[in-house]
């Protein structure tokens, strides 16, 4: 298959909070801040295809309603559909969307408002791909996620027929893996394709957000089950040791992959 890295922008968040326990003086050596302390981090979506599938996994934060969202700095934002296109793809061509969560930064993508303020879905003939569990805990989120979940991003997804859920590791198609995890959030899908060649495609969403995360305990504040996140990223770091494994980050500003 065929891959390529969709730019679709970037926005600030607290160092302290992006990398936990760590301290400023050894995280910083790996990921710079600014003057308040704020990194900068991005949303690297990934299109991958062949001559039948077109899948693109995440979406960015999308256009939508971004005025209350203004805390985190969001800037440099391009268009979903002109990069689909910058690819020699229609919106309506995607076949599959792969969400490895529903955080705001993840699935804001999944819409989008018309010229007439309607909310519009950005894919129209794509199946959502979602854990199960992370799709209750989208209608039913518990206090430290409530505010990374809006009803606008996928309920209208949802409406139309077009969320696809899994409760267990699946495959997508063939040699396109599904695989679930916890930690940063519940029911979290990590994407793993291998090649025809024997090589592989990595796509671990907030289990490792930047190459800075591959250190075992430099886990993310906003973590809801650390510990499950640690047992997330060992496992996942045991399947990069294999040869020809290439890791894509979603959120780092500084190396798309690794």
């Amino acid at each position: 298959m065929k891959y390529q890295i969709l730019k679709t922008g970037f926005f600030l968040a607290d160092g302290g909070a992006m990398f936990g326990a760590i301290p400023k003086r050894a995280w910083s050596r790996k990921y710079p801040s600014d003057e308040q302390n704020r990194c900068c981090l991005a949303m690297n979506c990934l299109l991958v295809w062949n001559e039948e599938k077109i899948i693109l996994l995440d979406t960015g934060v999308g256009d939508k309603e971004l005025g209350k969202l203004s805390y985190y700095g969001f800037k440099d934002r391009k268009d979903l559909r002109e990069l689909i296109r910058e690819q020699g793809f229609n919106p309506e061509q995607v076949t599959d969307i792969v969400l490895s969560h529903l955080h705001f930064d993840h699935c804001g993508g999944c819409t989008y408002r018309d010229s007439e303020g309607n909310l519009r879905i950005t894919f129209p003939n794509a199946r959502h791909w979602v854990g199960e569990k992370q799709w209750q805990n989208y209608l039913h989120p518990n206090a430290l996620e409530k505010d990374a979940f809006r009803p606008e991003d996928l309920l209208p997804v949802f409406d139309a027929g077009l969320v696809h859920r899994i409760d267990s590791d699946f495959e997508l198609y063939e040699n396109f893996y599904l695989k679930l995890f916890d930690g940063h959030t519940s029911g979290q899908i990590v994407s793993f394709i291998k090649q025809e060649d024997g090589a592989g495609l990595l796509f671990p969403g907030d289990v490792i957000p930047t190459k800075a995360h591959l250190s075992d305990e430099w886990i993310s504040a906003y973590d809801v089950e650390p510990l499950k996140s640690l047992a997330a990223k060992i496992t996942l770091k045991d399947r990069i040791k294999q040869k020809n494994i290439t890791t894509f980050f979603y959120h780092d500003s500084y190396n798309l992959s690794s």
